[in-house]
Parts: C-alpha cells; sequence; structure tokens
C-alpha cells in the first residue's frame, strides 16, 4: 500500500506539471486525457493528504503528552483519539478510493425494458418502470434519450429502449438489470385480486464506433411500415428498421422516427452496446456469468427486486432492504436502493482485495 501511494502522490504531481505545459496544451486530445487522469487522482491524493496530516497531529500531541499533566494531559489524549479515528477513516475511505475501477464508469447507459410474464399487467408495470428511470435520471441531472418503443394495447410497453448519460450514471444504473416482479390489482381484474406479473431490465454500457467496427457485410437490414397499438399504421411510409448481425443472430428494430436512417443509427446504437457487453463477458466469466444472470427466464420466481402495492412495499432481494414507500421509489427516489447497493458491491470488492 505504501509504495503504491508514493507513486500515486507522485503522478499526481507529475500530472499537474505536464498540465501545465504548452505543448500539452496544444494537443487537445493528450491535455484531455490527462485532465482526466488529474481528476481522478485529486480525490484520492486529497485523502492520502488528509490522513497524513491526521498521523502528524497525533504523533506531535504524543510528544506534547510525555510533559503534560492535568487538564492539559486530558485535552491532548482526547486530541489524540480523535486524530486517530480521523486517520482510520480517512485509511478506510482511500481503500474504497483504490479498488478497481469499472471499465464502463465513464460510459453512458443503455437500458432496455420488457414485459414479461403476466400479458398486459406487464406491459403497464414495464411503463412504471420506465417512468421510474426516467424521473430518478431527472433527480440526477442526467440526460434521457428514447431510442426505441413498442406500445402496448393499454397504454403499457411490449419493449422500451433508452439511453441515459451523465456524472456516474453507469454506476448507479448498472445494478437495475434484472427481473422486477410487481404484485397487484390490475386495471383488467374485474374481482379485485392481486396478480403477480414481471418485467425484465436490461443494463448495457454504451460503445462508440471506434471501439466496436461493424462490418456492413456482417448486417441485414429490413424495412417494414411502423405500427402502433392495435397494429393501427401510424406512418404511411416503411421507416421502421430490422437490423440483424449475422455473426452472432443479434435483432434490434427501431421505429420510432420518421426517418429510416435516424432509426437505424439509434439501431446500431443497441448494437453496438450488445456487442460491447458479449465481448466483455467473453473476456471475464465473471462478467458472463452476471449478464447472464440480469435477464433469467423473465418469471415470476426470478427476481431481484419485488414491488407489493397493497402494502405499499418494495423489496431488493439481493441485499435483503424493504422499505416502506414503493410510491416514493416509483416517483424516482431510488437512492437509498442504489446506494445500498452500491455499498454492498464495494464491500465484496474490498472483501476480495484483502
Amino acid at each position: 500500500m505504501s509504495d503504491r501511494v508514493d507513486h500515486l502522490v507522485q503522478e499526481y504531481a507529475d500530472t499537474q506539471a505536464r498540465l501545465a505545459d504548452p505543448t500539452v496544451v496544444a494537443d487537445q486530445a493528450r491535455y484531455t486525457a490527462l485532465a482526466r487522469r488529474f481528476k481522478e487522482l485529486e480525490p484520492i491524493v486529497a485523502c492520502i493528504e488528509a490522513r497524513a496530516a491526521a498521523l502528524d497531529d497525533a504523533a506531535a500531541a504524543r510528544e506534547l503528552l510525555a510533559e503534560a499533566d492535568g487538564d492539559d494531559a486530558v485535552l491532548l489524549r482526547d486530541e489524540i483519539a480523535q486524530a486517530e479515528a480521523t486517520a482510520a477513516a480517512k485509511a478506510d475511505e482511500l481503500r474504497v478510493l483504490l479498488l478497481p475501477k469499472d471499465p464502463n464508469d465513464e460510459r453512458a447507459v443503455i437500458m432496455e425494458i420488457r414485459g414479461a410474464e403476466g400479458g398486459e399487467e406487464a406491459n403497464l408495470f414495464a411503463r412504471d418502470l420506465f417512468e421510474m428511470y426516467r424521473a430518478f435520471a431527472a433527480r440526477k441531472g442526467w440526460r434521457l434519450e428514447v431510442l426505441g418503443s413498442s406500445p402496448s394495447d393499454l397504454g403499457g410497453f411490449n419493449d422500451v429502449t433508452f439511453r441515459v448519460a451523465g456524472d456516474a450514471a453507469w454506476s448507479h444504473l448498472h445494478h437495475e438489470g434484472g427481473p422486477h416482479r410487481v404484485q397487484r390489482v390490475p386495471v383488467t381484474e374485474s374481482q379485485g385480486r392481486i396478480h403477480t406479473s414481471s418485467a425484465t431490465v436490461s443494463v448495457l454500457p454504451e460503445a462508440d464506433e471506434v471501439e466496436v467496427a461493424i462490418d456492413p457485410a456482417d448486417l441485414e437490414v429490413a424495412t417494414f411500415r411502423a405500427t402502433g397499438p392495435g397494429g393501427q399504421s401510424v406512418n404511411t411510409t416503411d421507416s421502421a428498421v430490422r437490423v440483424t448481425h449475422k455473426p452472432t443472430g443479434l435483432v434490434v428494430s427501431m421505429q420510432d422516427e420518421k426517418s429510416q436512417l435516424q432509426n437505424k443509427a439509434k439501431a446500431l446504437t443497441v448494437l453496438r452496446a450488445r456487442l460491447l457487453q458479449l465481448e466483455q463477458d467473453r473476456r471475464s466469466a465473471e462478467l458472463s456469468a452476471e449478464r447472464k444472470g440480469q435477464i433469467g427466464g423473465g418469471g415470476r420466481s426470478e427476481k431481484i427486486r419485488t414491488y407489493n402495492f397493497k402494502e405499499n412495499r418494495v423489496t431488493d432481494h439481493r441485499i435483503g432492504l424493504t422499505l416502506h414507500k414503493l410510491d416514493r421509489v416509483l416517483g424516482g427516489e431510488l437512492d437509498e436502493i442504489v446506494d445500498a447497493l452500491i455499498a454492498h458491491e464495494r464491500a465484496e470488492l474490498l472483501a476480495a482485495e484483502a
């Protein structure tokens, strides 16, 4: 740890000096990369310096304590205890800051929500989940863009795909992947019985064209007429696009835009995200298992989270967290759940590092 800390402090100083170099300032790409690294190192070095200062304060107080008595000794012992507590807290904070960084942290997020088991009720729940994430993104100041959607007959979503971009969007949203279960009385239920339905959420890191190059020869592009709920025509031209990636068999359809080119561009954005995820899964067996576990079969018995309307309760089964404020969670107040999932992930990483 000591050698690594010394190396990071030296790298921070070197990076700061290079950012002031006119030749670096003139090279925009190089300057941007160094500025990003400087921003990453800044909180780490601040934590290192705060810990060192607390240790120095404790050492200085011990020297004075050797010659102190009475009230002065009491005050110095308190000062030593406080400085040691600060140093210990900063050491814990530093261990978190030095954890391996998720390679997707700087990426935007592609999310896909689909109604699973439960018929039209599952599709209505898919819309509820979409509105929850849209409200959460607004609270965080993130940008959300709908890439494509397939509305259902009663105003839900058979599926909806959207992009979320903003600071720490990936770290806050990647735990959302998996089957979500709802327990409530559906609008289609005439006898007031509670039904259990589910929707699946997929969370993918966005990839750019440089990272994931797609050979046009590997694509099969078909156009068709966009349709809305009930199948009625909502477009008089074949503007909807279905893109099939022949090597992997992945299929992406988009129909929200009136232009074939726009729909194709959005389809390729989603396709690149899926291909990036496949590549990351290939490189890591652990990631592969995680990705496979995200979607599952969409069955009601498989779930990462349950939303119970009668009890106004939401339960995340992975960490055993239950909150009795479902209405607020669906209104976008996801922070308590998300923060608990992030803390759980960090605890597991710290245990693995130890």
